[in-house]
């Protein structure tokens, strides 16, 4: 008895239309119950998005009481009870964000059940894709004043893709659809969270960036130019008008540092360095201009610009930065959950981020232009999905 808290989660198609359903009873009363539909997403995701909302039932009535969470995900008990690891990085901002809400609650016990058992919540994952399908929005509920928002019966439709999913689920939006994919931006309500907004600020100009000369990461730390000074300040008086941060992340090279220390100075903010957001390491192309790799390295040029897994002779391929990059991201994201951050980085790794956000190929790369000082800004809500907001604005 004392206080329970019932989670589910579900999608049709595993990744398909998904939704979660969340319950809260006291001495076996039912307390708050509420399903709602979260758009296309895996099973995994509907399962979280489920726990983070009995979650926050639990911590708007049971005050610090123990709670006994249930639910029919082994996946998700056991990585809540710390007993298996999070490796997938679309589930790790909705762990960290439900840990959050743990350290506000007594004690929590986390209790695998069976489907049968789960019954509730079950069917509240069922009414939120009934309603979605009928064209009705907002959450349902059995104790909903009126009786067209209360839950429907389920019974006849075709069964949500629960149990016991395997450690490594598949990724998000991955497999292909029969139809058009539905919005997941611009319509989403409350419950589904405040994004990560990510201001991606590259630095400004150096002496090796006014000749055009590859400037990685372990070639020349060049400093900014009087030129590049004045962009960064020009960057820094752009993002306060427009609200601010509230961190600024840089890459150790000293050319970001210099116009971090502008944004800054400017927001009143200290800088916090990434390594994972540093250039790439171009290797014996350091230094060198286009034309003249072109000329003594005609055919590692061919193979770097024919294959992203390929690097520059003693350099890092585009491939190895977009594993350093996301893992970076990832760190970021589980620090500053719901904030708004400016990371100063380079070319590479802010157009790799922008190919994460609209999931292109790696190709895709080759075909943007980033400015100088230019601010590409990209949200990232707690299920994972991007919001591509602008690219390379120069104030």
């Amino acid at each position: 008895m004392g206080w329970v808290a019932e989670a589910d989660g579900g999608s049709r198609g595993n990744p398909g239309p998904a939704a979660y359903g969340a319950a809260l009873f006291h001495d076996g009363v039912l307390i708050a119950d509420r399903g709602e539909a979260i758009g296309h997403a895996t099973n995994n995701v509907a399962e979280y998005r489920g726990l983070i909302c009995a979650l926050e039932l639990a911590r708007e009535h049971a005050g610090g009481a123990p709670v006994e969470v249930r639910m029919d995900s082994k996946l998700v008990i056991e990585q809540m009870a710390g007993r298996w690891k999070i490796k997938h990085p679309d589930m790790k901002p909705l762990a960290l964000r439900a840990q959050a809400i743990v350290r506000e609650l007594g004690p929590v016990t986390w209790t695998w059940v069976p489907r049968a058992q789960n019954a509730h919540a079950d069917s509240l994952v069922n009414a939120a894709l009934d309603a979605e399908r009928e064209g009705r929005t907002g959450p349902v509920t059995t104790l909903a004043a009126t009786p067209e928002d209360a839950v429907t019966s389920a019974a006849d439709e075709e069964p949500v893709q629960l149990g016991d999913e395997p450690p490594e689920p598949p990724a998000l939006f991955t497999e292909p659809r029969d139809r058009p994919e539905a919005p997941k931006v611009g319509w989403r309500g409350t419950m589904s969270g405040d994004p990560t907004t990510v201001i991606l600020l590259r630095h400004g100009v150096t002496a090796l960036t006014q000749r055009k000369l590859f400037s990685g990461s372990g070639g020349v730390d060049a400093p900014l130019v009087d030129e590049g000074v004045d962009q960064a300040r020009r960057a820094a008086e752009w993002i306060a008008e427009r609200g601010g941060a509230d961190a600024i992340v840089a890459s150790p090279l000293l050319r970001t540092r210099q116009t971090a220390d502008q944004v800054a100075g400017r927001l009143g903010l200290p800088v916090e360095i990434e390594e994972g957001f540093a250039e790439a390491d171009f290797g014996q192309w350091d230094g060198h201009s286009f034309a003249e790799i072109m000329k003594r390295w005609p055919a590692e040029l061919d193979a770097w610009l024919g294959s992203t897994a390929v690097p520059p002779p003693g350099g890092e391929s585009f491939d190895a930065v977009a594993r350093r990059v996301r893992n970076a991201r990832e760190r970021l994201l589980a620090s500053h959950p719901g904030r708004t951050v400016v990371v100063v980085s380079h070319v590479t790794p802010i157009k790799l981020m922008v190919r994460d956000a609209l999931d292109s190929d790696m190709g895709v790369i080759h075909r943007m232009e980033l400015s100088p000082a230019s601010i590409t800004t990209i949200a990232w809500w707690p299920d994972g999905t991007p919001s591509l907001r602008n690219f390379s604005v120069t104030p």
